[in-house]
């Protein structure tokens, strides 16, 4: 249920709105008064990608939290906004005639401002949260996927000093455990994780791994044997559909914490934590409580990274946060389909610095990738965070520099604007 909020006359040729999206990997940007905003084409995108539970307008611009209309007319920007970060409203812009009629399912607050990116910029600050430079990250991911092993992550960390590329953090991404439903364990393929972790420190570097600590597979041991854990269907990957946990249940509670805990004590001290969207099936209370147990159980000196994860629950509680679809998609892995994700990353450039650290993903720098120019400079101009993910032996001597020039600017937790 929505209620009419406000409505301006705008100029119909030149008004522009800005909508944020729900999490990581939902669209966000400015357009058009006159556009319909993105909405999923499957039931699993608007699972993944959007909000659950939430229908998506078919007319007019939809925003989670955040909506900024600019009139086009010399009129002051007006930006709605929450500031209940476990009660996010949805909110719709709609054009009636010469006019924007502004919608929400709960209370925000109205403000004006001089332009839509000093709207944008204004929220950031009232948010604004303490922030320290990230580390520089070699990440597993787009080079090896699924079939990392231990052996392939030491070759990396063999080739960083003997190349001149100043990382400071190794991080194992997806592919190191079977997940959460099969106890969190490294996979009899991957190797040895202890290994990896103390050679990593070893060498003055941090150690980092990848979990997807809210959802599991309908299909694991978990899932199976404790079907009251689970909340309801959470999308489909590694050829499995998910669900996600409760997270108000206290055996999950438990169970997440002893594994972080774990982890932590192995010597990793920075969790890239994925599919974050599924905590909050149960709301945005439960997601958010479930998120400060990770961050209490981490303690305060560990990294805490947010990925497909809901943005304004998510405020306070994480270092890092993508802001980005994943640079690399089915069908798009040589950068043919072009860059899904710079649209996102331009809109949310009033994030970094301020909200946390803006991650752009994974710099590409190896020839087989077509746009790794385009995506370099991309990602070093408006992350917060720099990571490539290659191996080092297949750059070209172009991919090296661009590797090394990304590398040698540093972490920042500056703002962009």
């Amino acid at each position: 249920m929505t209620e009419v909020v406000d409505e301006v006359r705008v100029d119909v040729s030149t008004a522009r709105v800005y909508a944020e999206g729900w999490q990581s990997w939902s669209p966000a940007g400015w357009h058009p008064v006159t556009a319909d905003g993105p909405r999923p084409e499957q039931e699993w995108q608007h699972l993944m990608r959007f909000r659950p539970g939430t229908p998506v307008a078919e007319r007019g611009l939809q925003g989670e939290g955040l909506l900024v209309l600019d009139p086009g007319d010399g009129a002051p920007v007006r930006r709605y906004a929450t500031s209940d970060l476990t009660g996010v409203p949805t909110l719709h812009a709609t054009l009636d005639g010469t006019s924007v009629v502004v919608r929400s399912s709960g209370p925000v607050d109205v403000s004006e401002h001089e332009t839509g990116p000093a709207a944008l910029a204004a929220y950031g600050d009232q948010l604004a949260v303490p922030l320290a430079a990230p580390p520089t990250v070699w990440c597993s991911w787009y080079r090896f996927f699924e079939e990392v092993t231990a052996d392939d992550v030491l070759e990396a960390l063999r080739s960083f000093d003997p190349h001149d590329l100043t990382v400071d953090l190794v991080l194992v991404d997806d592919g190191w455990s079977p997940g959460l439903g099969e106890g969190l364990r490294p996979a009899e393929r991957f190797g040895s994780l202890e290994r990896v972790v103390d050679e990593v420190r070893g060498s003055g570097r941090r150690a980092g791994l990848w979990l997807a600590p809210f959802l599991v597979g309908a299909e694991t041991t978990l899932a199976r044997e404790h079907p009251d854990w689970l909340t309801g269907p959470a999308g489909y990957n590694w050829r499995q559909d998910l669900v996600g946990l409760d997270l108000t249940h206290p055996a999950v509670r438990d169970l997440l914490a002893d594994h972080v805990r774990r982890l932590v004590g192995l010597g990793v001290d920075y969790l890239k934590l994925d599919f974050l969207y599924a905590g909050a099936l149960a709301g945005e209370a439960a997601y958010r409580s479930g998120l400060e147990l990770i961050r209490e159980a981490a303690g305060p000196d560990v990294l805490l990274v947010g990925c497909g994860a809901p943005l304004l629950p998510s405020v306070g509680l994480v270092d890092v946060m993508r802001v980005s679809p994943d640079t690399f998609h089915e069908g798009g892995e040589d950068g043919s389909t072009g860059l899904r994700g710079l649209p996102p990353l331009e809109a949310r450039d009033w994030q970094q610095g301020r909200l946390w650290v803006n991650d752009p993903d994974c710099v590409v720098a190896r020839p087989s990738y077509a746009l790794r120019e385009e995506w370099a400079e991309a990602a070093a101009r408006l992350g917060g965070l720099r990571s490539f993910s290659d191996r080092v032996s297949e750059l070209d001597a172009w991919g090296l520099d661009a590797v090394r020039a990304l590398l040698a600017r540093g972490g920042s937790a500056e703002p962009l604007t």
